[in-house]
C-alpha cells in the first residue's frame, strides 16, 4: 500500500491548474490504483487537485479535516461543491478534534497528514512562506522526519496575490487526535 499526501498552496490561478493535475496524475500514475491511498484536507487548491487525481486513478481518498466547522467556513461556489464532491467520494473521513479551524487544527492536520503519509507530495512554489503549518513548514516537518518530499511544480504553475497569505491556507499550533467519522459515505 501506497499512502500519499499532499500539501500545497491554496491560491494557484486558474490556469495552473491543468498542468499542476497533470503533474499530479503522471506522478501518482507510479502505483497500482489498488495500492494508492492519497490524503488530503480537501482545501482549495493543491488537495482538491490531489483528491481530484486519486480517484480519477481509481486510489483510495482518505479526507483529513482540521476541524468541525471546516466545511462551515467556506463561502459557497465552486471550492464548496468541490469541497462536497471529493468528501462523498472519500472512503475515510478524519475530522480533527476542534471545532473551530485555525492555527492549532490546521497543523494538527498537517502532523495526521505526516503520521500516516509514506510520501508528501508538495504543490509549493518553494518560497518559504514562514507560517508555522503552511506548504514550507510542512515540507521542512516532512523532511525532519525522513519522510521523502517530491516536490509538484510545473512549467505555468503560478499563485495568486503569492505575497499574502491566502485566506484558509493551513498554519501550525498544538496536537491533537482526530476521531473518525464511521458513518462516511
Amino acid at each position: 500500500m501506497a499512502t500519499v499526501a499532499v500539501t500545497g498552496h491554496v491560491n494557484l490561478t486558474g490556469a495552473s491548474l491543468p498542468p499542476v493535475a497533470e503533474a499530479l496524475r503522471a506522478l501518482l500514475a507510479r502505483y497500482p490504483a489498488a495500492e494508492l491511498t492519497g490524503m488530503s484536507c480537501l482545501a482549495p487548491g493543491a488537495d482538491t487537485v490531489f483528491g481530484d487525481a486519486v480517484l480519477a486513478l481509481g486510489g483510495r481518498l482518505v479526507a483529513v479535516l482540521p476541524s468541525g466547522d471546516y466545511r462551515a467556513r467556506m463561502r459557497e461556489g465552486p471550492h464548496a461543491a468541490a469541497f462536497d464532491r471529493l468528501l462523498r467520494a472519500a472512503a475515510e473521513v478524519e475530522v480533527m478534534p476542534y471545532r473551530r479551524a485555525g492555527t492549532d487544527a490546521y497543523a494538527a492536520a498537517n502532523r495526521l497528514l505526516l503520521g500516516r503519509a509514506e510520501l508528501l507530495v508538495a504543490v509549493w512554489d518553494g518560497g518559504a512562506g514562514g507560517r508555522q503549518g503552511g506548504t514550507g513548514d510542512a515540507v521542512a516537518a516532512a523532511r525532519a522526519r525522513g519522510i521523502p518530499v517530491e516536490v509538484v511544480w510545473p512549467a505555468g504553475a503560478a499563485r495568486e496575490h503569492p505575497a499574502r497569505p491566502a485566506r484558509g491556507e493551513r498554519r501550525g499550533g498544538s496536537a491533537g487526535a482526530p476521531r473518525r467519522r464511521p458513518d462516511t459515505p
